[in-house]
């Protein structure tokens, strides 16, 4: 499993996605193995949406793509 600095969760008010590298997102066609910061430009959130402003990394700010 993916250690927490490699996992990002949305946080917008209706989403609790968690973006996990081991497995991927089947519906935005990205390949398991993928880390977050190597998403394609222009990926959304498969649940609500939300681009990648809108995740934070789990285990803390330090790693986050906002700052």
């Amino acid at each position: 499993m993916a250690n927490p600095e490699d996992m990002w969760q949305c946080q917008t008010s209706s989403c609790g996605y968690i973006y996990d590298p081991d497995r991927g997102d089947r519906k935005g066609k990205i390949t398991k193995g993928t880390s977050f910061q190597d998403l394609p430009k222009g990926w959304k959130c498969p649940v609500c949406g939300a681009g990648v402003k809108s995740f934070r990394s789990l285990a803390g700010q330090e790693s986050d793509p906002g700052n």
